[in-house]
């Protein structure tokens, strides 16, 4: 019996110095970083308004409510250039728009709303923005917003789109 203790012993301590091995594994520092337009990408909560001649607003003429939207970068991870992506959940718009990074602006003169569909239209986006810690949450709490206009080339009613919003906290709003 004592022998089938010691082997019993000499199991566990080779277990428990095993896991002392691993568990003292070298932490590091290290950064994992960002990509090159991180201060313009989020998901965002917007409404999209049309936009009158004389610049007035037509609220939600859509019915739309709130809808989620996001910008994101590219594939290469370019300075100069992000991903606009409704999600479907507005006029399909998928595609690439040229940005400054230090100015958070974007826009597009008339290209393709998603390359993807070969019956979509063309689209311009203007006055496109990003406004760090300008907007703010339904709690008074400081976040990003966004807001940019667009006009569709297949848009029966020629009409001008405002859509403006704030980063998605994670939270229902």
């Amino acid at each position: 019996m004592t022998d089938m203790k010691k082997y019993i012993s000499m199991i566990f301590m080779a277990a428990l110095v095993s896991v002392g091995f691993v568990a003292c594994d070298v932490e590091t520092d290290e950064d994992a970083g960002g990509t090159n337009i991180q201060d313009m990408a989020g998901f965002w909560d917007v409404k999209v308004d049309g936009v009158k001649s004389d610049g007035s607003l037509v609220s939600d003429p859509y019915s739309l409510g709130t809808i989620s939207m996001e910008t994101y970068n590219t594939a290469s991870n370019a300075a100069d250039s992000m991903w606009v992506y409704d999600g479907g959940a507005f006029w399909g718009m998928k595609f690439k728009v040229p940005v400054n990074y230090a100015a958070k602006t974007f826009s597009c003169e008339s290209k393709s709303y998603n390359p993807s569909n070969a019956k979509a239209g063309n689209a311009v986006i203007t006055d496109g923005k990003i406004l760090i810690g300008k907007g703010h949450n339904i709690h008074g709490l400081p976040t990003d917003s966004i807001v940019f206009k667009v006009k569709f080339d297949d848009d029966d009613s020629g009409m001008t789109y405002q859509i403006a919003g704030i980063k998605h906290s994670g939270f229902k709003e």
